[in-house]
């Protein structure tokens, strides 16, 4: 049994969840979103919250459960909340700045990094050191973030480069003379 696929999911006022067969579309006051779910999970709508469950006891179905039950929680959370990564530039010259909506990034190259904003995506800068990256859907948020961090990831001698906030970066000792 999946411990997290036989929890309800609460549905907040403000929200309302539609289940169009295996479609489910979640609308909000940040926004809509709609997933597909798999054949294999049979979807109940309650006055409590929607649950779900596998329709038959395969290997693929207890997968698809958890994994099902997550994704559309996350999709409530986004409509009402948003999700954000917030990312930090640590080296000498490493900067970050908007123009317009995208994001222009200065990391150590002969060139500055333009990225423009997937759909739902918006870019913020406190500091000049300091990128937020926020939207509706987590996927996408995390995802634009781990683009950003691979453009120059952090190295293990400085540190310099991309880092998640809060991220440690395990740190080599150089040369020996």
């Amino acid at each position: 049994m999946s411990r997290i696929g036989k929890k309800t999911i609460a549905i907040p006022s403000g929200v309302t969840l539609t289940v169009d067969g295996q479609t489910v579309t979640v609308k909000g006051p940040k926004g809509q979103l709609a997933w597909t779910i798999a054949e294999e999970i049979e979807l109940r709508q309650d006055a409590d919250g929607l649950t779900l469950a596998p329709r038959e006891d395969t290997q693929r179905a207890r997968a698809m459960w958890g994994l099902s039950r997550t994704l559309v929680a996350n999709m409530v959370e986004g409509v009402t909340k948003g999700f954000e990564r917030n990312l930090e530039l640590v080296g000498v010259g490493y900067r970050a700045a908007m123009k317009g909506r995208s994001l222009s990034l200065q990391l150590g190259y002969s060139h500055d990094v333009d990225l423009a904003p997937p759909e739902g995506v918006t870019f913020a800068v406190g500091k000049p050191t300091e990128v937020k990256i926020s939207g509706i859907d987590k996927q996408v948020v995390g995802e634009m973030a781990a683009r950003i961090r691979k453009i120059r990831p952090p190295e293990p001698y400085k540190g310099k480069g991309v880092r998640y906030a809060g991220e440690k970066v395990r740190r080599k000792e150089g040369k020996k003379k």
